[in-house]
C-alpha cells in the first residue's frame, strides 16, 4: 500500500501536469497522511535542510563558470584547437564535436550547457559541410551527455549529498567510464561516416595548430586544475567550484578580453535561474525522501531483490534495467533524488562498491537525456538545430545503443571501472 501510494503520488501528480518538485512535496504530504503523522514543520524542516549543505555550493559556481566560459571565449578556442588536430580526417567535424565534448566536460558539468554551445558552434558549420544533421545532431547531443560523468560533474555532487557517497570519490571515478564513452562515440562515428561523401575541412598547417594551442591553454587548464586540486586535497569539489568559476572570469575578462562587465549581470542572472531550479528539487526530494525512510519502503525494496543479493552483477542487471525505464519518463535531477534513497541500502547490503554504483547510476541517468519522450539534451538540440523531435531520435540511436552496450559491460564487469578508480585514489 506504502509502495503503491508513494509511485501513485508522483507519477500521478506529473501526469496532470504539476512540475517535478511540487510533486516530490506532494508525495512526501501523501506518505505523511498514510502514517497518520502530518506536520506542516516536518516539511519546512525538511525543505530547508534538504538545501542546507556546504556540498551544494559547488552546483551554482560551476554553472557560473560555464556561462563564463561560453561568453568569455574558452569554449570557442577550445572547438577552434580541435578542428586544427582532428577536422582534416574523413567524418573530422564529428571527431571535433567529440573532442570538444570531452573538453567542455571537464570544464563545466552540465549536459545542458555543452551541448547548446557545441551545437551552436558547429552545426551550421556540419550542415554547410555537407554532413545529414539529424546524424551531427544526434551526435553532438550524445557527446553533451559526457559531461554528466567527467569531473566537474553536477550530478556527481548531487548524488554525493542524496546518497552519502564522497563526492570526491566519484569525481576521480568519473575519469576512465567518460573518456570509455567518448572513445564508443568515436567508434559509432567512424562506422557511421566512413562512406559519406562530405566536405572534408582542410587540414590546418602545424605552426596554426601550434598557435591555436598555445592560445587555448588558458582554458585547457581548468580541467587540469580540478583534479589535479581535488585528488591532491589542495581544495574539496566545492572549492573547485570557487576556483573555476573565478579563474574562468579572470582569464575571461583580462586575458581573452571577450568577457565584459556588462554582460556579468545576465550571465550570472542565468547561472542563479539554474542554481535555484536543482536547490528547489534538492530541498523538495529531502521530503520525500525523509518519508520514504521513515516508511521503510528501502526495506521494502530490499525484500522484493533479497534473491539477487547474493549475485550482485545480476542485480546491478536489474537495477540498470529499471533505471533505464525510468530515465525514460523522467529528467536526470529528480530520477537521483527519487531512486538513490531507496537503492543505495540495498546495494551496501549486497556487497556493491557505492563509488562504482554511483558512477553506473549517473552514466544511466545521463543515458536518459537522449531518449524521448522526456530526453532534455534532446530537446536542447533540436532548438539549436532547428530540427524535429523524430529526426533527433534517428540521429542519436546508433550513439544511444554505443552507450547502453558499454553500460552493460560496465554491469558485467565491474573492475573496469573499479580498478581505474583505485589507480586515481
Amino acid at each position: 500500500m506504502t509502495a503503491a501510494l508513494f509511485i501513485g503520488s508522483i507519477l500521478g501528480s506529473m501526469a496532470i501536469g504539476v512540475p517535478v518538485a511540487f510533486a516530490l512535496i506532494l508525495c512526501g504530504v501523501v506518505l505523511m497522511l498514510q502514517q497518520g503523522m502530518f506536520d506542516a514543520q516536518i516539511v519546512s524542516q525538511n525543505l530547508v535542510g534538504g538545501a542546507d549543505s556546504f556540498q551544494l555550493l559547488a552546483v551554482p559556481f560551476f554553472l557560473a563558470a560555464g556561462e563564463f566560459m561560453n561568453a568569455g571565449g574558452l569554449s570557442r578556442r577550445i572547438v577552434d584547437l580541435a578542428v586544427g588536430l582532428v577536422g582534416h580526417f574523413r567524418g573530422g567535424l564529428g571527431y571535433v564535436a567529440i573532442l570538444a565534448a570531452v573538453i567542455m566536460a571537464s570544464m563545466s558539468g552540465s549536459a545542458v550547457a555543452d551541448t547548446a554551445a557545441i551545437g551552436a558552434m558547429l552545426i551550421p558549420i556540419m550542415r554547410q559541410a555537407g554532413y545529414r544533421v539529424n546524424q551531427s545532431s544526434g551526435l553532438i547531443a550524445a557527446g553533451g551527455i559526457i559531461a554528466p560523468i567527467l569531473p566537474p560533474s553536477i550530478p556527481f555532487i548531487i548524488f554525493g549529498v542524496t546518497a552519502g557517497v564522497s563526492v570526491k570519490k566519484l569525481f576521480l571515478a568519473g575519469i576512465v567510464p567518460g573518456l570509455a564513452m567518448a572513445a564508443a562515440l568515436v567508434a559509432t562515428w567512424w562506422w557511421l561516416s566512413r562512406r559519406d561523401e562530405t566536405l572534408v575541412t582542410p587540414k590546418v598547417p602545424a605552426a596554426e595548430v601550434w598557435r591555436r594551442f598555445r592560445d587555448s591553454l588558458w582554458a585547457l587548464a581548468i580541467p587540469l586544475l580540478i583534479v589535479v586540486g581535488i585528488k591532491q586535497g589542495i581544495f574539496t569539489p566545492t572549492e573547485a567550484g570557487v576556483v573555476a568559476a573565478v579563474y574562468a572570469l579572470v582569464v575571461g575578462m583580462f586575458v581573452y578580453r571577450e568577457l565584459k562587465p556588462a554582460d556579468l549581470f545576465g550571465l550570472m542572472l542565468n547561472a542563479g535561474k539554474t542554481t535555484a531550479v536543482v536547490m528547489f528539487l534538492v530541498a523538495a526530494a529531502t521530503v520525500a525522501a525523509w518519508m520514504v525512510t521513515i516508511a521503510e519502503l528501502p526495506m521494502m525494496v530490499i525484500d522484493l531483490l533479497e534473491p539477487l543479493i547474493d549475485r550482485p552483477i545480476l542485480l546491478m542487471a536489474v537495477i540498470m534495467v529499471v533505471i533505464v525505464l525510468v530515465g525514460m519518463a523522467m529528467d536526470l535531477v529528480p530520477t537521483i533524488l527519487i531512486l538513490a534513497p531507496v537503492l543505495m541500502p540495498l546495494v551496501k547490503q549486497a556487497g556493491i562498491d557505492p563509488t562504482y554504483f554511483g558512477v553506473m547510476f549517473i552514466m544511466n541517468c545521463a543515458i536518459g537525456l537522449i531518449t524521448p519522450p522526456v530526453g532534455t539534451v534532446l530537446n536542447v538540440i533540436c532548438g539549436v538545430s532547428r530540427i524535429t523531435m523524430d529526426d533527433a531520435v534517428r540521429g542519436s540511436w546508433p550513439f544511444l545503443l554505443a552507450y547502453l552496450a558499454l553500460l552493460a559491460l560496465f554491469t558485467v564487469f565491474p573492475s573496469l571501472v573499479i580498478v581505474p578508480m583505485h589507480w586515481f585514489m
